[in-house]
């Protein structure tokens, strides 16, 4: 985990916990993570999409032959002229949508080896996603949850309400700590993508950032579900030491406050914790491909706005195929 000098209880411990101002102050920085010059100009981050109504709407999106239905004051007069056949202006109108947050703040993601822990990776990112939707104007709400309760925020187009989910996102971070009686609990992954689920019926972006301990079969189904209706993004959030134990007899883990020594020397300890991450990674990277959703790595040990910009930046080329595909790549963007 991070190195932290001795400080008095309750100090702030960066890389450790988040509080509100590092939260807000990512507002900028989210401002940045836009990848619209790669990508469709409907990009997930940014939240809106085009709607299947044809009309007189915001934004223009092509000419075509004149056909027997048209509205007549959609008629361009001067290709009309210019190619002497009647050819119309198509605009699609722009609906706003919302974007639920799905934010872990479990006990499980209290680990980090170099720069931050799971946890503030995820914080950060939940930050660097909201400031974003708000941003360009569209709802926001969040479903924040960590081992023993889940905090739910509706979805609306106000900074209050980006404060809101940032200060839930806060209050389950602080009470992370070896020494504070949590006990792990898988079980509410599910619990709080059901709460999803029921929030984001159709046509919304969800933005799932977890390490998806606890990840079963009931896990996949809820994703998929969602993923019919909904543009859906996981972003996995992991740390290289979970899959690469050190050689050495012991280990310290600390939260800046208690040290743990754990005994990872023993070959078969290091390969059954390193195989069965490994294996929790590999099933969630498998819904790229199965569920047709983007799967992101977000590694604690690196920036979390700069591996945002990658990461978002490169799903185009991986994914620009298809229509909704084309729609679902730009949510954090």
């Amino acid at each position: 985990m991070p190195e932290t000098s001795a400080k008095l209880p309750g100090a702030k411990l960066p890389g450790v916990y988040v509080d509100l101002d590092d939260l807000i102050a990512l507002e900028y920085r989210g401002r940045r993570v836009s990848f619209l010059p790669r990508q469709p100009v409907h990009s997930l981050l940014s939240g809106r999409f085009a709607s299947r109504m044809r009309g007189r709407g915001l934004n223009f999106e092509e000419i075509r032959d004149y056909r027997a239905g048209d509205d007549v004051r959609s008629i361009d007069w001067k290709v009309t002229a210019r190619l002497r056949k009647p050819h119309i202006r198509v605009f699609n109108e722009e609906r706003d949508r919302q974007t639920i947050l799905v934010v872990d703040q479990r006990l499980s993601m209290f680990f980090g080896s170099r720069r931050a822990m799971k946890s503030v990776t995820a914080a950060e990112a939940a930050a660097i996603g909201a400031w974003r939707v708000l941003g360009v104007g569209d709802r926001i709400g969040g479903v924040v949850f960590g081992d023993q309760g889940i905090t739910e925020v509706t979805a609306r187009r106000s900074r209050a309400t980006v404060l809101q989910i940032l200060a839930a996102v806060v209050a389950q971070n602080q009470a992370l700590g070896v020494g504070r009686g949590l006990v792990s609990a898988p079980a509410m992954l599910n619990a709080a993508l059901d709460r999803a689920r029921r929030r984001a019926p159709h046509d919304a972006a969800v933005i799932i950032i977890s390490d998806f301990d606890g990840a079963d079969e009931t896990t996949r189904g809820m994703v998929a579900d969602m993923a019919r209706h909904n543009d859906v993004i996981a972003v996995l959030v992991h740390d290289p030491l979970q899959s690469d134990l050190p050689s050495s007899a012991t280990m310290t883990v600390t939260d800046g406050e208690l040290q743990i020594r754990l005994e990872v020397g023993r070959d078969s300890v290091r390969e059954s914790v390193s195989r069965a991450t490994q294996d929790r990674l590999k099933g969630i990277f498998d819904w790229s491909h199965e569920l047709g959703i983007p799967v992101l790595p977000l590694s604690a040990a690196e920036d979390t706005a700069a591996q945002l910009r990658r990461l978002l930046g490169g799903l185009s080329a991986r994914h620009g195929g298809g229509t909704r595909h084309n729609r679902t790549e730009a949510a954090l963007g």
